[in-house]
């Protein structure tokens, strides 16, 4: 808590602040009832609130779960600062806050008092240990701030990207934000009229742009790890040396094994180069996945998960991207991108795919600013009024433009195949087949990409059958043909598949097998041709390119895991 707030038009602020609570529509903003506001008394106390004062700040941890007891309490984008606006107002019984006081995470808006009152104040380390004992209060809490945290990603409010659409820069840092569900607002330096403002009240010139507002801290063209630091996804003190797990890669295949790895009594650390949900998060709904009947975004599904991560003391660390995997005598090294290294006693490689980027000219050209990889609120927004082209005929492609259908002003679909339904599931080709807003075109590829300055305007396709090309307009190309193996880093350490996919099992023995260094005769299904080192998910030669699947793996790998580690630490026998 910071205190009484001195800021310039703060009594403007509270002025206009609406009479009303804001109504709670989506169960973001439930009132607490009286028995569980006792409960919660056990273990926090009360302090009175003074009108003006911040009990919330942005930017800062959100270390302490508040309850308003009597009062109001406005939240607030941009506090401080000349566009500073309340975006939602609590009176009693509301709780505070969002995700960061389950994980770690700082402030992305501040809470300011409107009417003097009281609030219960409650250590977020106290907090977690309630709802471990109270499972209905927990599921109320959750619910609540996920809503919370995808009604900021969908208004675009939290933290401000100022930059250029067409910048590189900007585009890993928008990308990098969106991809970790960082709530922000993205200010245009070619279209957005506030965008000169803000850069004349920070006193940055556009050549020094992008830059990254976290209330009244300004980072200038900082780098994806430094907006992690700043927003508490990693902690650049937090050294590991040696640990039981490490899993490499937070797709689902690495966070169910981080999960099942932590809630099993490892020492688990996940590490991702980018963020967590690998390929799932860029799909903009799951709806074949056990459990959803109506369906959930890969984004919500990892956000989901990296809560019971946190939950079960597997530590996360948001950027890190591993370079190399070296055998340390029964032990494996890891190293990292900034030099740093890290020993495990096993291993799991859960790294997935990488996009595969369109096999045509001048797609450099338009890629930082119009072809995108994913198909999330971001790219939605981008899309708006827009023609949309899609690239691909599985499900994810399918499920973009169903999405962007919604926002675009057209979505037409270029597929391979001849029938929608030949890889992607059935219930979704139907779905386009029946929507109008959606044109597709069959059996048919992108030849050329065609625009001027970064800007595309159409691309030309050609029907495979009769070699007809048409030139389909297009501002934003979003593309969906698959991935490959993200297994560069491992180089000699690992025996792959000709595809670059790890072998496993029976295949990695055979491929790899080194009787010196370890005597037995077979492999377990996930195991490498490195003893100790398990391959998870949609890296693994011979997997199921399917979020469950990958689930399963992970689940799976962690048992293996426990086998290797029994197995080693008491001394191997052979059967």
């Amino acid at each position: 808590m910071t205190g009484q707030a001195g800021t310039r038009g703060l009594d403007e602020l509270l002025a206009d602040v609406p009479p009303d609570e804001t109504p709670d529509l989506t169960g973001a903003f439930p009132r607490l009832d009286e028995p569980r506001i006792r409960s919660l008394e056990a273990v926090g106390h009360h302090r009175p609130a003074q009108r003006g004062e911040v009990l919330l700040a942005e930017g800062e941890p959100e270390d302490t779960f508040l309850v308003v007891l009597a009062g109001r309490v406005a939240v607030v984008e941009a506090f401080g600062q000349h566009d500073q606006r309340v975006v939602r107002v609590h009176g009693r019984g509301r709780f505070l806050g969002e995700l960061g006081v389950l994980t770690g995470q700082m402030a992305f808006f501040t809470s300011v008092v409107v009417d003097p009152g009281e609030v219960l104040a409650v250590a977020a380390t106290q907090l977690r240990a309630r709802l471990a004992a109270d499972p209905g209060l927990s599921d109320e809490i959750l619910h609540a701030y996920l809503v919370r945290r995808c009604l900021a990603l969908r208004e675009g409010i939290g933290i401000r990207i100022v930059g250029s659409r067409y910048s590189e820069r900007t585009r890993a840092l928008r990308d990098f934000a969106a991809r970790n569900r960082l709530p922000h607002r993205f200010v245009d330096l070619e279209s957005d009229p506030s965008a000169e403002r803000l850069l004349r009240e920070f006193r940055v010139q556009p050549e020094d742009t992008p830059v990254v507002l976290v209330r009244d801290r300004l980072f200038r063209n900082p780098s994806t790890t430094e907006l992690a630091e700043a927003c508490a996804l990693r902690d650049p003190r937090d050294r590991i040396d040696v640990c039981d797990l490490v899993i490499v890669g937070a797709g689902p295949a690495g966070l169910a094994a981080a999960v099942y790895g932590a809630s099993e009594g490892l020492d688990t650390v996940l590490l991702d180069a980018i963020a967590t949900g690998g390929q799932a998060a860029r799909t903009s709904r799951i709806e074949n996945y056990l459990g959803f009947p109506s369906g959930i975004s890969g984004g919500e599904l990892a956000e989901r998960a990296v809560l019971q991560v946190e939950r079960f003391g597997a530590r996360r660390t948001v950027p890190a991207e591993v370079v190399g995997l070296d055998d340390g005598r029964g032990d494996h090294v890891l190293r990292l991108a900034d030099g740093d290294q890290l020993t495990a006693r096993a291993v799991i490689i859960a790294t997935g795919v990488r996009a595969h980027r369109l096999p045509v000219r001048r797609l450099e050209e338009f890629e930082d600013s119009c072809v995108y990889y994913a198909a999330t609120p971001v790219e939605a927004q981008q899309c708006v009024g827009e023609p949309v082209v899609v690239v691909g005929g599985g499900n994810s492609a399918g499920q973009a433009a169903v999405y962007l259908a919604d926002h675009a002003a057209e979505v037409r679909m270029v597929v391979r195949e001849s029938r929608l339904d030949e890889n992607m599931s059935r219930y979704l080709a139907d779905r386009i087949a029946r929507d109008p807003r959606i044109e597709v075109h069959p059996h048919s590829e992108i030849r050329a990409l065609e625009g001027e300055g970064g800007r595309l305007a159409a691309v030309v396709v050609e029907d495979t059958d009769d070699g007809r090309a048409q030139r389909l307009a297009a501002r934003r190309l979003v593309v969906f043909i698959g991935g490959d193996p993200a297994t560069a880093w491992l180089s000699d350490s690992v025996a792959l598949d000709d595809g670059g996919y790890v072998l496993t099992g029976q295949a990695a023995c055979r491929a790899g097998d080194d009787p010196d260094r370890d005597p037995r005769p077979t492999r377990s299904l996930l195991e490498t041709s490195l003893p100790g080192v398990f391959a998870a998910g949609d890296v693994r030669s011979g997997s199921v390119k399917r979020v469950a699947s990958a689930v399963g793996d992970g689940a799976v790998a962690v048992r293996l895991v426990h086998e290797h580690l029994a197995r080693t630490r008491g001394g191997w026998h052979a059967q």
